[in-house]
């Protein structure tokens, strides 16, 4: 899908430059142009082409829907956001977007426009609201594109991308095999005790193999938002439902205090990351914190836990089966971090953790 302004024109301001609308039309017609082994791939859904819909649908609902149902969207923000209803709301434009991030943000690519200006009107206030979206949302889109040769360049290169992103993820989505065979069902004929180790074996291995991790003595700091956050790996060998693997992890940050020796210089923490044989939700991720007023947040890794009070964080790990499982796990939770621009909200947290666990150290 390309998602854009429709009569907006490119570039901006000057009146015999091609509209969105123009631009999408040919766009779309290149892509779909585009053969592989003598085979056309793509199939792009732009508005204007899109077929009529029954009654009940409205033209909102349709976007939104496409946004949902494509494997690529690409989006060409010119900050403006777009249509609306009512005076409040929120544009199309705006709405696309944030759906696609929120659903599947992986799939999305922003290619900036530039941004219009935004003014005192309604539709300037819902620009301007759009615009401190996207600049929350940290996406890197390269450079401005400032001309329709580039532009054509830049969705050239994202739809690129894309596709040997999709295929990487689809191969390591077919390397994972079935629960009931190969590494799956070695890793099931274990006792608790040695599935949990090589659980925690494979955890430890995939965080460490990444860019910013480091070991020291045993111990694992992921560098994020400028210091070292230590990473505390944990294994629950069965379903969380089974008292007697559940009772192996426990509740891990009221023994946060022994780490109080490492916690030194920008080093921070700890975050626990906590792999689990099988399904991980948030009821039982409430139930092992303790109390229920802290952020809960379902994700494809799992669930992520932070108690803003007392700084506790945990990352459940879901369905760590086998080997390729457990470390696709881990990678889908540090990519949530950096996307969501959760990671700078984590690396703070950790930090006054910190600090707690250093107080509690010491009065112990």
């Amino acid at each position: 899908m390309i998602s854009s302004r429709c009569n907006d024109r490119f570039p901006h301001g000057i009146a015999t430059s091609p509209t969105l609308t123009d631009l999408r039309t040919e766009l779309r017609n290149e892509i779909e142009a585009v053969e592989i082994f003598g085979s056309k791939p793509f199939e792009v859904w732009i508005n204007e082409i899109a077929p009529p819909k029954g009654g009940t649908w409205d033209s909102w609902d349709v976007c939104i829907e496409a946004v949902k149902d494509c494997d690529v969207l690409l989006v060409l923000s010119n900050g403006n956001a777009g249509w609306a209803k009512n005076k409040g709301d929120i544009g199309i434009c705006h709405a696309e977007l944030m759906t696609g991030l929120s659903q599947a943000p992986g799939k999305v690519s922003f290619l900036s426009l530039g941004n219009i200006p935004a003014d005192k009107t309604d539709q300037g206030v819902r620009n301007q609201r759009f615009q401190e979206y996207v600049a929350q949302q940290s996406l890197f889109r390269g450079g401005e594109v400032k001309t329709v040769a580039q532009l054509k360049t830049r969705v050239n290169e994202a739809l690129h991308e894309a596709l040997v992103t999709l295929v990487q993820r689809g191969v390591r989505e077919a390397s994972k095999g079935r629960f009931y065979s190969g590494q799956a069902l070695d890793w099931t004929r274990m006792d608790f005790a040695g599935r949990q180790s090589e659980m925690i074996r494979v955890l430890r291995e995939a965080v460490l193999q990444r860019s910013n991790a480091l070991e020291d003595a045993g111990n694992l700091f992921v560098t994020l938002n400028g210091g070292e956050v230590l990473i505390a790996t944990h294994a629950i060998p069965a379903a969380l439902s089974v008292g007697a693997a559940k009772e192996l992890v426990g509740q891990p940050f009221l023994k946060d205090h022994g780490f109080d020796k490492v916690l030194t210089g920008k080093r921070t923490g700890p975050v626990h990351l906590i792999a689990c044989h099988k399904a991980a939700t948030e009821s039982q991720a409430t139930r092992l914190l303790g109390f229920p007023d802290a952020t809960f947040v379902s994700a494809p890794f799992g669930v992520y836990v932070a108690d803003n009070l007392h700084k506790v964080q945990l990352a459940y790990i879901s369905n760590c089966r086998d080997e390729a499982n457990t470390r696709h796990g881990v990678q889908r939770f540090f990519e949530w971090l950096e996307q969501t621009g959760e990671d700078v909200q984590l690396a703070k947290r950790a930090a006054s953790r910190a600090k707690i666990v250093k107080a509690i150290a010491k009065e112990i």
